[in-house]
């Protein structure tokens, strides 16, 4: 299979040396990402400022929303390994993201008690299932493109990876500036163009992706029609739980808790004692990204208020600083990546759990330096100098946590198991996106009388999480040496566990490094 794969793309010609349908799945994800970071830049201002939502309702529904954006992947990915295949999967995932986007730009008068806000949960509704879908299947296409062995597999993730942020970046930015300097209407438009563009590229360039993600099994139209149809129909349990947030939470942690204690009873009981080790170790490691995603995601919530409401920005709009993390990750993400190339040649790389607690620190920190700048300001705006030093610290612990991560769960796990350990490591993410949204109600300001009360309300918690943070990423950092202990790095053996897995782990650090996108998130 491998060799077939190399001679197709061989025969269907390449651009720079890949295969073209490489540039059909950059061009289609990096759209997709533009729309998708282009509406999250706006929506917590959209949920405030339009809706009349208050600071602390608007950060538990931002939490939901994303908590959500990071469960869904689970059953689109399932349908697709199973039934419909990863192309049609995507190409569903995008016509329900192009229609929830669109569905965005219906505004109509604002406040709670306007019918039009029912189209807006909609909207939010379509956007998760679309994200759903389209996440994790179209990453394992590029996966897909390649066999194993083949040397250009780096450089065609790292190919997508820069696809991926440049959409955030210029999403962030565009939407950003239209929606806040000209309507909502115009950015969430924007965002759902941009979803569009995506899907018309998908779709006309088809022929080049070489017959890779069809569907595993025949299927008959009705079936798949079925699964189709089931699956917009779920858009209601969606659109319900968007709405009663609190479901959501009860969701990952009844989940949280089967999805933990069966992997924690799998280990002990039918794993060999080095295998079981390894699931301990990783463990470890995905609580610990519960923490760093909840602290970390304050960016598109509380500390996208911040920046709106006490920052000297020189007139940019706020949402558009939510492209700088993607803007550092293009910039540091091959520095990064040749750092511990160098540190391990020397022998002196970290361990996957001492770059845990580095992330932790650096993520702490971030919190710490923005307060230090606001004290230092006094009852002036904060310089904007601070807001770029926050998410400086917060990507450089971002490129210690998310592609590490990833890495070692597709290492620790034993073959069986890979899938069950990454879904468990992206649940976290979820669960994490979730707290993210009950620390950001934690700022809200509305109990606060005036300006200066609202801020230091904000800086009170930041400076508790960002201790927290540092508290904990030291003693992360001391008890790493255990950790590496259990992973039992010296009797490693390959799992051999396939292309199409392998690629998904892959691109997922790819991902994660630039969403949280995600990666990233999303």
């Amino acid at each position: 299979m491998a060799t077939q794969y190399a001679q197709d793309g061989d025969a269907a010609g390449t651009f720079l040396g890949h295969p073209k349908g490489l540039f059909v799945l950059f061009f289609a994800e990096m759209w997709e990402r533009f729309s998708y970071y282009g509406m999250r830049a706006l929506l917590i201002f959209y949920l405030t400022q339009h809706w009349l939502f208050s600071d602390s309702q608007s950060g538990v529904i931002y939490g939901a929303y994303t908590a959500l954006v990071y469960i869904t992947p689970v059953l689109g990915g399932y349908l697709a390994d199973k039934y419909i295949g990863q192309r049609k999967a995507t190409a569903f995932g995008a016509m329900l993201l192009t229609f929830g986007h669109f569905l965005m730009a219906f505004e109509g008068t604002g406040g709670q008690d306007d019918a039009t806000i029912n189209i807006f949960w909609l909207a939010l509704s379509f956007i998760i299932m679309g994200t759903g879908f389209l996440k994790a299947n179209i990453s394992v296409m590029v996966g897909q493109l390649y066999p194993r062995t083949d040397v250009r597999r780096d450089g065609a993730y790292t190919i997508f990876y820069v696809g991926i942020n440049l959409g955030a970046a210029f999403g962030s930015l565009l939407c950003g500036y239209l929606g806040q300097t000209y309507g909502w209407a115009y950015g969430f438009g924007a965002a759902g163009v941009g979803m569009l563009a995506g899907l018309i590229v998908f779709t006309i360039f088809r022929p080049l992706l070489l017959g890779r993600g069809e569907p595993p099994i025949a299927l008959s139209k009705a079936r798949e029609l079925t699964i189709y149809a089931v699956s917009v129909a779920g858009i209601a349990v969606l659109w319900a739980l968007i709405q009663y947030q609190e479901m959501v939470g009860w969701l990952l942690m009844v989940a949280g808790v089967i999805l933990v204690g069966y992997v924690l009873i799998v280990a002990v009981t039918k794993l060999e004692r080095h295998d079981r080790d390894r699931i301990f170790a990783a463990m470890f490691l995905i609580i610990g990204s519960i923490l760093f995603w909840a602290l970390f995601e304050q960016a598109g919530s509380s500390l996208n208020l911040f920046t709106d409401r006490h920052v000297d920005r020189g007139g940019v709009p706020a949402s558009m600083f939510q492209s700088i993390n993607a803007i550092y990750i293009v910039l540091l993400g091959p520095v990064f990546a040749g750092l511990w190339t160098l540190l391990g040649r020397k022998g002196l790389e970290p361990s996957a759990p001492a770059k845990f607690g580095l992330a932790l620190l650096q993520l702490g920190a971030g919190f710490l330096v923005l307060v230090a700048g606001a004290a230092a300001a006094g009852p002036a705006l904060v310089p904007v100098l601070f807001i770029f030093l926050i998410y400086l610290l917060h990507t450089t612990g971002e490129l210690c946590l998310s592609p590490v991560g990833l890495s070692a769960m597709n290492r620790l796990a034993p073959a069986h198991m890979a899938s069950l350990i990454m879904g468990t490591w992206f649940f976290a993410s979820a669960t994490g996106n979730f707290v993210a949204g009950l620390i950001a109600a934690a700022t809200g300001s509305e109990a606060a009388s005036g300006e200066g009360a609202a801020r230091e309300t904000v800086m009170g918690v930041y400076s508790q999480i960002g201790w927290i943070s540092i508290g904990v990423g030291v003693v992360v950092l001391v008890i790493s040496p255990l950790i590496k202990k259990l992973m039992h790095l010296d009797t490693l053996a390959d799992n051999n566990v396939g292309d199409d897995l392998l690629g998904q782990a892959e691109v997922g650090e790819q991902q994660a490094a630039g969403v949280h996108p995600e990666t990233r998130p999303s």
